[in-house]
């Protein structure tokens, strides 16, 4: 028997088990990583994204991208609630889940008619079913569905951060891909935990504007974290080398440049699902380099509140959410 991440394909029935939970799903939200891959193999192609899409869910019972093996998460309302459910879910609650959709049994029911498959964020029509181990987040009512989707789809990364920034006495922290969605939020958690300096890395000077604005990197640089060396050297130049290297990127390629960019006995935290664990342990082996490396599970206990206060109460954070949305 497998897990239901490890599972080819899960059962989609309707009918629940005592501690399981159904769904009417609005909303899916495709991780980066994911969503990145299949605009490339159709070079931007929405029908043909959205085909895809509806192809992997109705094989696998799941939307799990057999390519990058992520998915994403959603957005419904509980429409029914076993008997011995411990998630606390009572029905009419308009809900995020905090699990990947690769491990959520999923049926899509109007074939993604309202998505034009160019946007992460998925409208819908169909159902899904949490497990008793599954975790569920209650919407809040001050902000927009969209955006709460938008946070809680990278809420792991931001409490993470911030309980390894702790940890350090005034540590100097780099995110890489800092004006995304996972970056901007450990940029803010980095500073909120008392980072000395936050320099965020870009590959783009557009990017790199935008984050300016926020103002949440004490320096912003711009570079192509594929390129180790040229990492590195642009992290030391804005202050570094860094205590803490947190990689939020959804590209391959940035494990030697993240850990040549990090300080002997400093942390480097990988939240990206392109990441290859094989090429950053044996090149942190090869390059001799005497760092700590986590990988970003998604989960941190509080970590959607957290998220969601770093939202309400950073100007600049909430910026960058919401010219993505736009």
């Amino acid at each position: 028997m497998r897990l239901p991440q490890a599972a080819e394909r899960l059962d989609t029935r309707r009918e629940l088990w005592p501690d399981e939970v159904r769904i009417r799903v609005e909303r899916l939200n495709l991780d980066a990583a994911s969503f990145r891959q299949l605009e490339r193999k159709h070079g931007g192609d929405g029908a043909a994204v959205r085909a895809e899409v509806l192809d992997i869910v109705r094989t696998r019972g799941k939307m799990q991208n057999p390519e990058t093996g992520s998915g994403g998460m959603l957005v419904g309302t509980v429409e029914e609630v076993g008997p011995e459910s411990p998630l606390g879910l009572a029905v009419g609650d308009r809900v995020a889940t905090l699990v990947s959709l690769t491990l959520t049994p999923l049926v899509i029911e109007d074939d993604l008619s309202r998505w034009d498959g160019r946007s992460e964020q998925v409208p819908c029509d169909g159902y899904a079913v949490l497990f008793g181990r599954s975790i569920a987040a209650v919407l809040p009512d001050d902000l927009p569905a969209e955006l709460s989707l938008a946070v809680m789809d990278v809420c792991g990364a931001p409490a993470l951060t911030a309980r390894v920034v702790e940890k350090y006495d005034q540590a100097v922290v780099a995110v890489i891909g800092g004006g995304g969605k996972s970056g901007s939020l450990s940029l803010a958690a980095a500073r909120r935990a008392g980072a000395k300096r936050t320099i965020g890395v870009v590959p783009r000077e557009a990017e790199a504007a935008l984050l300016r604005e926020a103002g949440l990197a004490d320096e912003v640089v711009v570079c192509d974290a594929r390129d180790p060396i040229a990492l590195r050297d642009a992290v030391t130049a804005a202050g570094g080398p860094a205590d803490v290297t947190v990689v939020c990127v959804d590209v391959p390629g940035c494990e030697g440049g993240a850990i040549l960019a990090t300080a002997d006995r400093g942390t480097v935290v990988f939240f990206s699902m392109a990441t290859s664990f094989s090429a950053a342990a044996l090149g942190a082996e090869g390059l001799a380099a005497d760092v700590t490396m986590l990988v970003g599970t998604g989960y941190t206990p509080g970590h959607a509140a957290y998220a969601l206060e770093l939202l309400r109460e950073n100007p600049g954070v909430r910026g960058l959410f919401e010219r993505r949305r736009g």
